[in-house]
């Protein structure tokens, strides 16, 4: 059986632990071609405060659109120029909560595989909502490459 993996998912957070998912995505797609699909999720429409609800409407849709033009730069600078320039790349953003958006996100694109950090809640949050990456591992309709950093560098020959 051979494996082609065309459409390689990197959810990102814009953390270090992200940025090393993004490092194995790379290589993926230099080595099957294809196409690096870069996605972040805001989790937290509003952003502000304890009680976004409160902020008056107008107030809400500016905050709204500054945090969609910062993470937007912000995907953009995920890569280099070079990068960029070398690997073929779909950025993406999506408001919801993150692992159904990532999971979403995979099925409508018909996704090959998803590269990932495994990071994010700890402690009593994790209990009750669970991580992130182990829903999207559980859910997901390919295979999920998880990355632990900084355990191990990703080291390129």
């Amino acid at each position: 059986m051979k494996i082609i993996l065309q459409r390689i998912l990197v959810p990102t957070d814009f953390s270090e632990r992200s940025r090393a998912a993004v490092a194995y995505g790379i290589a993926f797609v230099e080595e099957f071609g294809g196409s690096l699909h870069m996605l972040h999720v805001v989790d937290d429409p509003v952003g502000v405060g304890d009680d976004p609800v409160a902020l008056p409407l107008p107030e809400r849709k500016a905050v709204e659109r500054e945090i969609e033009a910062q993470a937007w730069k912000e995907l953009r600078d995920m890569l280099s120029t070079e990068e960029h320039t070398r690997v073929r790349t779909v950025l993406a953003l999506e408001w919801g909560v993150p692992a159904v958006e990532i999971l979403r996100y995979a099925k409508t694109h018909a996704i090959d595989m998803i590269a990932m950090a495994t990071h994010g809640r700890s402690g009593l949050q994790r209990v009750l909502i669970g991580s992130v990456a182990e829903n999207v591992v559980r859910e997901a309709p390919c295979p999920v490459l998880t990355v632990h950093h900084p355990e191990r560098e990703f080291v390129r020959p």
